[in-house]
């Protein structure tokens, strides 16, 4: 099991991969938006997920 200082070290390494990826990403034109919270991009294309089990269509 990995210790807690290699935990820290491997989070902090990942945390400045991060930051030079965004870094990376704006100094070639990139744009970040601001998205305001409970926004979300999917779209529900598959419609209503209702089951009924044991009820027949009624005619």
């Amino acid at each position: 099991m990995a210790s807690k200082s290699a935990k820290a070290a491997a989070a902090n390494e990942t945390s400045e991969s991060i930051a030079n990826q965004v870094e990376a990403f704006l100094q070639k034109g990139g744009e970040i938006t601001q998205i305001d919270t409970g926004v979300s991009g999917q779209k529900n294309v598959s419609g209503p997920r209702h089951i009924t089990l044991g009820n027949k269509p009624r005619a």
